[in-house]
């Protein structure tokens, strides 16, 4: 088995969907639901899956009803977690990375985000960016750029993990390294300086100069 460097950095931020953990079954039960029940086609309404919640409401449904169609979205994912699953070498990731160099920057609300972890048996880290604490999501770079400065680390000195080209893209922008999951999309898709299967094929040192992140081959 062999190793090829990646880097060393000051801290280490996830993505959640995709990255450490599957949660594509629940997410279309609750979508299935919410189509349903607004008389929206499921086919066009899943298009928008892993957006924050409001941001899907406003593209499928009139403006003044979008926030609280948000709302019931998030409610719904939040009830629907049966077959949330960690993705390979998540639990080792998390367990490698110390506190104050981990974090998690997610397009899930504070309540999804901690009802998916807990489905999943992962635990939540200290620094948890949510789309609730940003005005502007993903593929804006403000969750990646909120998740440094609450780790007090320089983005340049960050590596972020995801599975999605607008994840990859707002990463990108703050400034960060950036490693792609091959979880849904393409390297060419993805447009990360790394790619990757899943977390299983990433080594997670933690040292004085920062943690040494490898590629297991």
């Amino acid at each position: 088995m062999s190793r090829t460097l990646l880097g060393v950095f000051d801290a280490v931020v996830f993505d959640f969907d995709g990255t450490l953990a599957d949660s594509h079954a629940s997410m279309m039960r609750a979508y299935r639901i919410f189509a349903d029940e607004y008389g929206i086609d499921f086919e066009e309404a899943k298009r928008y899956t892993g957006m924050p919640t409001e941001a899907v409401a406003r593209i499928l449904l009139p403006a003044d009803i979008a926030p609280a169609a948000g709302l019931r979205i998030d409610e719904l994912e939040s009830s629907n977690t049966e077959g949330v699953v960690p993705l390979p070498g998540a639990v080792a990731a998390l367990d490698a990375v110390p506190q104050a160099r981990l974090a998690i920057a997610t397009s899930c609300t504070d309540r999804l985000i901690t009802a998916r972890m807990a489905a999943a048996g992962l635990p939540l880290p200290d620094v948890t960016v949510t789309r609730d604490m940003v005005v502007n999501g993903k593929p804006a770079p403000d969750s990646f750029l909120l998740a440094a400065d609450r780790l007090g680390v320089d983005p340049a000195r960050c590596v972020v993990l995801e599975d999605a080209p607008a994840g990859v893209r707002g990463a990108r922008d703050a400034g960060c390294a950036t490693i792609g999951i091959r979880t849904h999309h393409t390297d060419q898709e993805i447009g990360a300086d790394w790619c990757v299967d899943t977390l299983a094929d990433l080594s997670f040192e933690n040292t004085d100069e920062g943690v040494r992140i490898s590629r297991i081959a």
